[in-house]
């Protein structure tokens, strides 16, 4: 994924066979995929439609059925397409009774997604559904104003030549106010790792275990 352009969401394939066993292993792909690209917000609903759909090829057209899953992003929504070689079993929605077990599968996808449909082919049909995202554009971030920031300051970290402020004058106010820029500095690029699927806490102690051997290194040589 590149930072500087943005966050790249390339289409993610995945061939299965549709049976009960599969779905819990899906699901986890699902969240771990969702929070490799920052869309930690839509993981619970994704899983569910997901869990949904491949129910769907289960019950209507067969335990043990080649099936592949394709998650995009398309514009500013998560698409979750399920392949099926079966163009004949068409989903439909049904207005289940409130104690049937069955039936409510496109009733909930209708209900969580922001649109869903049918493509029929000539060997397949294609379930799919888009859930909205909070994304500003395709490429872009969940993490509002501070993760904007951050890819700001990164980039500045990333140029060659860099042209650095003059230092802030002496005196306590001056510090201070430095100081709390800092560490909103900080937080901002906690939220930048934190759009990016990664663990802040980590982050911070491997920083910190930087910081703590410079400093040792520095003081071995000015002995």
């Amino acid at each position: 994924m590149s930072c500087t352009v943005g966050v790249m969401r390339k289409p993610w394939t995945l061939p299965f066979v549709a049976e009960a066993e599969e779905v819990a292993s899906l699901r986890r792909l699902m969240r771990l995929r969702l929070g490799l690209w920052g869309l930690h917000d839509v993981i619970d609903d994704a899983q569910l439609c997901l869990s949904e759909l491949v129910a769907n090829v289960i019950a209507h057209v067969g335990v043990g059925t080649p099936t592949t899953l394709v998650v995009s992003v398309s514009g500013t929504r998560l698409r979750i397409e399920v392949h099926d070689p079966d163009a004949q079993a068409l989903p439909a929605l049904v207005d289940a009774e409130v104690n049937s077990e069955g039936g409510r599968g496109m009733a909930l996808i209708d209900a969580i997604a922001d649109r869903w449909g049918v493509q029929l082919h000539a060997e397949k049909k294609v379930t799919w559904c888009e859930l909205a995202t909070g994304l500003p554009a395709e490429g872009g971030h969940c993490g509002g104003l501070r993760v904007t920031r951050a890819e700001a300051l990164l980039s500045m970290y990333g140029r060659e030549r860099v042209l650095l402020p003059q230092p802030a004058r002496p005196g306590g106010l001056s510090v201070a106010v430095a100081e709390a820029t800092a560490i909103d500095m900080i937080a901002d690029l906690l939220h930048w790792l934190r759009a990016h699927g990664r663990d802040a806490d980590e982050a911070l102690d491997r920083a910190q275990t930087h910081f703590e051997a410079e400093i040792s290194e520095a003081e071995g040589n000015a002995k």
